[in-house]
């Protein structure tokens, strides 16, 4: 007699999350806290676990996404007209919990702008009740985690602005007890400066732009860094990434495979452009 093995599990799938609450954490930050039975299945792996949201396109009050069984519903989406298709973003899950009875809580942190998009102005208007479809973990070992410092990582750097200080801060409260980190994060406000939990031996510098601060690449061009193997998570503003990651192998000799960086957007350029930008190039 043989046993049929238990079909897989697709790593990513689509959620019906419910709002539960918001709360401003700081003058350029919001926090979305979504839960409700449509969280059944959601398994994010942490750090900087990414996933996507689905928003109605101007005009429109639902989010159109041709959602089907066989993963091939990107292809269906891009193949709606513009103007009716739903809005994707993409997001970093900043926590989920547990509760004893079973539910799911999962908090997004929302980076707002005064010229914002659609996700800002989603975010700045969301109320408990309101429904968000979202592309996200069913498994907790997938490809929407890029924070992996190698075994042998002997100290971990990170350098982010506000859009990937929620990614940031979840990687800095996974690191191990002790880990040595140094770290940079640029905000544009004073207050805009968040507690930040952890355990690792951790020295943190706010790049306050309100203030005059450097940009990310002058300070640490000007800092003095540890001795010993290190492993680097860049992520902000695509330009300012690719700067920083150049300095960080061609200047200071770090090996291009410990470097991981992530360009969260791109100066004057939506994501829907940044995605057909990509399209082209890959075609």
């Amino acid at each position: 007699m043989t046993t049929a093995a238990a079909p897989a599990t697709t790593p990513f799938r689509f959620f019906g999350l419910t709002v539960l609450r918001t709360s401003r954490l700081s003058p350029s930050m919001r926090r979305i806290t979504l839960g409700g039975p449509g969280c059944d299945g959601f398994a994010a792996g942490g750090r900087d676990q990414s996933l996507s949201i689905f928003l109605p396109p101007p005009g429109r009050t639902e989010a159109v996404v041709p959602v089907d069984g066989n993963g091939e519903w990107f292809s269906a989406w891009r193949s709606l007209p513009p103007d009716a298709r739903a809005v994707m973003r993409s997001y970093t899950v900043r926590a989920q919990r547990h509760a004893a009875d079973g539910s799911t809580e999962i908090d997004i942190d929302f980076a707002l702008h005064e010229d914002g998009g659609p996700a800002c102005r989603w975010a700045e208007a969301a109320a408990p009740g309101q429904r968000l479809l979202v592309l996200g973990p069913a498994v907790r070992e997938n490809t929407g985690v890029r924070f992996q410092p190698p075994q042998d990582t002997g100290w971990v750097l990170i350098c982010t602005d506000e859009t990937a200080l929620p990614a940031a801060s979840a990687a800095l409260e996974w690191l191990p007890a002790g880990t040595k980190a140094r770290v940079w994060l640029e905000v544009p406000h004073l207050q805009d400066r968040l507690e930040i939990r952890t355990e690792a031996d951790a020295h943190l510098t706010w790049l306050v732009r309100d203030e005059g601060a450097p940009s990310a690449v002058d300070a640490v061009r000007g800092a003095e860094l540890p001795e010993g193997t290190p492993y680097a998570w860049i992520a902000g503003e695509s330009s300012g990434v690719r700067g920083l990651r150049r300095h960080l192998v061609q200047e200071r000799g770090f090996d291009r495979g410990r470097v991981t960086f992530v360009g969260y957007w791109r100066r004057g350029l939506s994501e829907e452009q940044l995605r057909e930008e990509a399209a082209r190039a890959t075609a």
